[in-house]
């Protein structure tokens, strides 16, 4: 995280993603929290979550039809 802190600021950018499969640790969240960088921390479960939002590296499984009730079909 102090790698990445340090690459941002000798690029003078102030703002930074970083991803990861797996999770970030407590002491990781911590620290981006502290740093004048904006630095977004996207993990597994949030990486899963933005894929199957936006239709990226997914296949749907199932569909589902939502129907309504027709009025018009019952009135004489």
């Amino acid at each position: 995280m102090q790698k990445f802190a340090g690459a941002l600021q000798g690029q003078r950018a102030k703002k930074g993603i970083l991803i990861t499969t797996s999770c970030f640790s407590a002491e990781a969240r911590d620290y981006v929290g502290k740093i004048d960088n904006k630095i977004a921390l996207i993990d597994g479960q949030k990486l899963a979550e933005l894929m199957i939002d936006h239709n990226l590296g997914v296949s749907p499984m199932a569909t589902y039809d939502v129907k309504r009730i027709d009025a018009d079909y019952f009135t004489e």
